[in-house]
C-alpha cells in the first residue's frame, strides 16, 4: 500500500482527527519517517505507512507536554485507525508504532523539546524536527541498504550540515555496535560528503 500524495496523508489523518473529535476524545502522536518528511514539504514521494514514534501523555493549551512509547496505542485511536483503512482503502496498519521500538535505545537528545505540535480535530499530531530527521534517516540508512535506501535518498533531501551529521553520527553509532553496522555506516557518510 502506498500513500500517494501529501493531500492523502493528510485527508487520511484529519479523518482520523475528526472521528477521535465526535467521540470527544483526545489523543496526541508524533510522527517520524516519510510522513514527517511529506507532510514538511522535504520530500514529494510516495509512503508505505504512517510512522508513530511517541504518543503524548499530557493535552491541553501548552504546546509542549511530555511523550512515552506508543505502546501500546490507546483503544479510541486504534478503533479510529481501523476505521479510516476501510474508509480510505488503505492496509490495516496504514498507521502503525513499529518505529516505537527506538525507545529501547533511546531517541536524539533533546527530541521532545523540538515536536512541532498542530491540532486536527481531537488528533494532536507531532512532527518530529528535521534536525532529529536527519538522526533517524541516517541511522535508518545505515541498519538497511546504506546508500542505495530510501532513507538515504531522504537523508540527503534534508539537507544536513556537517555539524548536523557529525553529531546524528555520534548518535547514530550509540544505536548499534557492530562492525558491519559501523562499516553501512562509514559507506552512507562517505556518500553524503560527495553531496555536500
Amino acid at each position: 500500500m502506498n500513500i500517494n500524495r501529501k493531500s492523502e496523508i493528510a485527508n487520511a489523518i484529519r479523518a482520523v482527527g475528526e472521528i477521535l473529535a465526535s467521540q470527544d476524545k483526545s489523543v496526541r502522536i508524533v510522527v517520524v519517517g516519510g510522513t514527517a518528511l511529506i507532510i514538511q514539504s522535504i520530500v514529494n514521494r510516495t509512503t508505505q505507512d504512517v510512522d508513530i514514534i511517541a504518543i503524548g501523555t499530557e493535552i491541553g493549551e501548552s504546546e509542549s507536554g511530555k511523550i512515552k512509547s506508543p505502546e501500546p496505542l490507546p483503544e479510541e485511536l486504534v478503533q479510529a485507525i481501523s476505521r479510516v483503512a476501510r474508509d480510505f482503502n488503505l492496509s490495516e496498519d496504514w498507521m502503525n508504532t513499529t518505529v516505537g521500538l527506538q525507545w529501547k535505545t533511546g531517541l536524539p537528545p533533546g527530541f521532545e523539546n523540538r515536536i512541532h505540535w498542530q491540532e486536527i480535530g481531537g488528533l494532536g499530531l507531532g512532527i518530529a524536527d528535521r534536525y532529529d530527521l536527519i538522526f533517524l534517516k541516517l541511522y535508518a540508512a545505515a541498519d538497511s541498504e546504506g546508500p542505495s535506501s530510501v532513507h538515504y535518498q531522504d537523508l540527503v533531501a534534508l539537507k544536513p550540515s556537517q555539524e548536523e551529521l557529525d553529531a546524528a553520527e555520534s548518535w547514530v553509532r550509540s544505536q548499534d555496535p557492530s562492525t558491519e553496522f559501523a562499516l553501512i555506516l562509514v559507506q552512507v557518510l562517505e556518500h553524503m560528503e560527495k553531496h555536500g
